[in-house]
């Protein structure tokens, strides 16, 4: 399949990219904002070129904001790129490329809240907590009205957290492991600064992720939406201390206030059964992401 890729210089595009590529795949990929051949999705006009001189057979729409955080000190900006860019991308598509399937993705951050123990399905109405999540549903809803409009071919995957070589280091599990990697080489004090550890989240290895997104742009039904999740929960307290382990790494562990959200979910689990359906499984233990993003810091 001839395949478009917004945000494909992020931390999933990359991998995405490698990926697709390597199961025979043609890849545009579509970097951004910066660098060669970037892409800004939040011009209309370029977007608009790109699509149409790709001519792509399926698009699938990473291009950005992805942090929480940064969300909350930057809602505008928040909203112009995952909002009003995703409706360039499903214009371009409708003038452009109207046969191509388009995998939209968006976040289990939209489900917000969830009574303890519960798995968010994606029947469960989203109450989001951020202006990150709050946009990502926004754009969920713009694809849904393309497709229930215009019959572009639409796909809403919800991915809940994923860990893997190449993330931010501002992700929590990244700035966990350059902050044990500098203890290790003696370039810190033993001193692991956190936020709230006692969050539980569902977490995968990113390539479990990529060939998520791969089949449903492939084979989910368009319209729908689908949770890319492992089914399981762990708190951040117990990867911080795997982390510790597989390092050998002794440590005192410190609250930050500045890394603790204005209004955190306590438990964020997703119910998989969508996806496992069509044939995808978890694949990657949580154990190798860890070591790899401990080897990428030198840990």
């Amino acid at each position: 399949m001839r395949i478009l890729i917004t945000g494909s210089s992020g931390f999933v595009g990359q991998h995405l990219c490698q990926y697709l590529a390597s199961i025979g795949d043609e890849v545009i990929a579509c970097p951004g904002p910066d660098g060669d051949g970037a892409l800004d999705v939040t011009d209309e006009q370029a977007v608009r070129r790109r699509v149409s001189r790709a001519h792509p057979e399926g698009i699938i729409h990473l291009a950005g904001v992805s942090s929480v955080a940064w969300s909350h000190a930057n809602p505008a900006k928040t909203f112009l790129v995952n909002g009003l860019g995703t409706v360039n991308v499903l214009q371009a598509v409708r003038e452009h490329a109207p046969a191509a399937r388009v995998l939209l993705v968006g976040s289990g951050e939209m489900y917000g809240r969830a009574p303890e123990g519960h798995r968010s399905r994606e029947d469960d109405i989203p109450r989001p907590l951020s202006p990150y999540a709050a946009s990502k549903l926004a754009g969920e809803e713009i694809a849904r009205q393309y497709a229930a409009s215009y019959g572009i071919q639409a796909v809403c995957a919800r991915p809940f957290n994923h860990l893997g070589p190449g993330q931010a280091a501002n992700f929590v599990v990244p700035s966990f492991a350059r902050q044990i990697a500098e203890v290790k080489r003696g370039k810190r004090e033993p001193l692991i600064e956190v936020g709230d550890l006692s969050s539980v989240r569902d977490f995968l290895h990113v390539d479990d992720v990529i060939r998520g997104y791969r089949l449903l742009l492939e084979s989910a039904e368009v319209g729908v939406r689908y949770n890319v999740c492992s089914g399981t929960g762990r708190t951040i307290r117990s990867l911080l201390d795997e982390l510790l382990a597989l390092a050998g790494v002794r440590a005192e562990i410190r609250t930050d206030p500045a890394r603790l959200r204005p209004s955190e979910i306590p438990s964020l689990v997703g119910d998989p059964s969508r996806i496992t359906s069509l044939g995808w499984q978890v694949v990657r233990p949580i154990s190798l992401a860890l070591r790899e993003v401990l080897s990428e810091y030198g840990a």
